[in-house]
């Protein structure tokens, strides 16, 4: 049974070692992530998307030029009752042609400049979202390097179990076949290795999703991954008071920025709806030629008009069903919700920065408190083998200890991970999220 374990294992465990010797750090990742990432295109797609707001409101400020032709065959057959010398009756065939050109300039539309400003204010929202967009990408690809970098941390502290149980394991066996120990000590040891060899199938498979996770990202399964320094010193954030963290994020959260985008339309669309009332003012000017080779009285031969036309068209609006004041009623009740999300986005923004803030000297603590942990497990374990050797510790105590110690390990480095993660979620609570930030952690991987 052992030996189908370590079959299974070692072909689970294959892939990650095919390309062990070349190692990608967080930034390969994440420039990896900006040219294969489909939810990054996505984003970038639809900011290039809005641009085009800013062009459509342009164009309304621009002349409309329109032009018109057609061709027609008529059969007519006319009676004329009473006494007439000028039309005369019959069937008549002819033909019609016509062609023109129309143009129309806005002179007066308050909807207009209304909308033009809602375009100014799309645009600017969606160059937001597209930084929102790239911190997001960050903090995903930053997670998920560091859920493969622990998830490959777990499988060398359970071999490293596995090795240290199996040694305790023979020397159970070996003790109980010259009689000096029971067969419980052999019982227990091997318990403990069958439980380690099941966990560590377990953290294969865990590895090898993570792994799949990153692929979603970067397009292509990550080979061997940078770890963080074991020298890693966990920094307070500067500065140093949480109030002026959040002081910072009322000014400069993106979360924030993009509500209140979201409120400065609704508002504009107030104004472009309540312009319905108002008249509209427009320059036109038209040519059209119509030319036709007959009547459908028969009087003449045909007839070719030429008309050239210029001047102002004026529109009142009067009355259109109740139209126009539902529509600014409408726009007046989501200029609220804006409002009211708005004020939304300025607790969440308040509650996301104190999380993370919290989350992050948490870390910091975390880090301190399980070093001085680590270094105590490794105390213990030392003091129980030695204690195991003269014969006042049991095998089972000394499997304990070693337990205690990879447990105190593992919490170790998931501290620092998550330490790491919290650095730039903090950020990216704020707003300040950048590459150079993502750059400093970075800085503090280093080659396994």
């Amino acid at each position: 049974m052992r030996f189908k374990f370590s079959i299974l294992t070692f072909v689970l465990f294959a892939a990650y070692q095919v390309h062990a010797a070349d190692s990608q750090n967080l930034m390969q990742i994440y420039q990896q992530a900006l040219s294969h990432d489909p939810v990054w295109a996505s984003a970038q797609s639809s900011h290039l998307a809005n641009q085009e707001k800013l062009a459509q409101g342009k164009a309304l400020f621009l002349p409309t030029v329109s032009l018109n032709a057609g061709v027609s065959a008529t059969q007519s057959d006319a009676k004329f009752f009473g006494n007439t010398s000028v039309l005369r009756g019959g069937q008549n065939n002819f033909e019609s042609y016509n062609y023109g050109v129309n143009v129309t300039q806005p002179i007066y539309r308050k909807q207009i400049r209304a909308q033009f400003e809602q375009a100014k204010s799309q645009v600017i929202q969606a160059d937001k979202q597209l930084v929102l967009a790239q911190q997001n990408l960050i903090l995903r690809a930053s997670k998920t390097y560091f859920d493969v970098l622990l998830a490959q941390d777990k499988i060398d502290l359970i071999n490293a179990q596995k090795t240290a149980i199996n040694k305790q394991l023979e020397q159970a066996k070996a003790n109980f076949e010259v009689g000096t120990s029971t067969i419980t000590d052999f019982n227990e040891a091997q318990a403990r290795f069958d439980l380690v060899v099941a966990q560590e199938i377990a953290a294969v498979n865990d590895l090898e999703v993570k792994r799949r996770a990153i692929q979603a990202i970067v397009g292509a399964m990550p080979q061997a991954l940078i770890g963080v320094r074991s020298d890693l010193v966990a920094q307070s954030p500067e500065p140093f008071e949480m109030e002026k963290w959040v002081q910072v994020a009322e000014q400069n959260s993106l979360v924030i920025a993009l509500q209140q985008q979201a409120l400065e339309i609704a508002t504009q669309e107030v104004e472009r709806q309540n312009a319905g009332h108002l008249p509209t003012l427009d320059a036109v000017a038209g040519y059209n030629n119509n030319y036709s080779n007959g009547t459908t009285t028969g009087l003449g031969n045909g007839s070719d008009i030429t008309s050239a036309t210029l001047g102002l068209q004026l529109q009142i609006p009067i009355y259109q069903g109740g139209l126009v004041s539902s529509k600014v009623r409408e726009a007046v009740a989501n200029k609220q919700k804006a409002q009211d999300d708005l004020e939304v986005a300025k607790r969440q923004a308040d509650l996301d920065t104190r999380s993370a803030y919290l989350n992050l000297s948490s870390s910091i603590a975390q880090i301190k408190a399980y070093e001085q942990a680590l270094n105590s497990s490794q105390s213990q374990l030392d003091s129980t083998n030695l204690g195991y050797e003269v014969g006042v510790r049991t095998s089972v105590d000394v499997l304990n200890a070693q337990q205690q110690y990879f447990s105190a390990k593992r919490d170790l480095l998931q501290s620092r991970y998550t330490y790491m993660l919290n650095i730039l979620s903090l950020k990216s609570a704020v707003g300040l999220l950048s590459e150079a930030d993502l750059e400093g952690v970075n800085q503090q991987l280093v080659s396994r």
